[in-house]
């Protein structure tokens, strides 16, 4: 799976929350500064090519649904992101935000706790 651009990752941000919907609905859903519709429905015919999203025809526009869940695709972002930046070790990539002061020792707590006792 590649990784999406920020402007894909907006859109499919969107389609997400969205669930199913049109152009219009993915619009609705965006924050302020929301691109114009036709880059949006660029944006989102670029998603369709990749196999993010899956469009039907219904009249003349087009309803689209996520064709990949959000908590798989960050999945596989993560592991990208560890393996290309951190040389696939998580502890780098804790020891980094550690020392750009960007995780608290609490935070850290809380790491420590769902590693030793995980969700069943």
């Amino acid at each position: 799976m590649e990784k999406l651009s920020q402007q894909e990752e907006e859109a499919m941000q969107a389609v997400w929350q969205a669930g199913t919907g049109f152009i219009k609905d993915f619009l609705d859903q965006m924050t302020e500064p929301k691109p114009p519709y036709t880059t949006l429905a660029s944006t989102i015919k670029n998603l369709e090519r990749k196999g993010f999203v899956t469009g039907e025809k219904l009249g003349n526009s087009y309803r689209y649904t996520p064709a990949i869940l959000e908590e798989e695709y960050k999945k596989r972002f993560m592991s990208g992101f560890v393996s290309d930046y951190f040389k696939n070790s998580y502890k780098d990539l804790v020891t980094f935000f550690a020392n750009e002061k960007k995780i608290s020792a609490s935070e850290l707590k809380e790491i420590l706790n769902l590693i030793e006792k995980p969700k069943q």
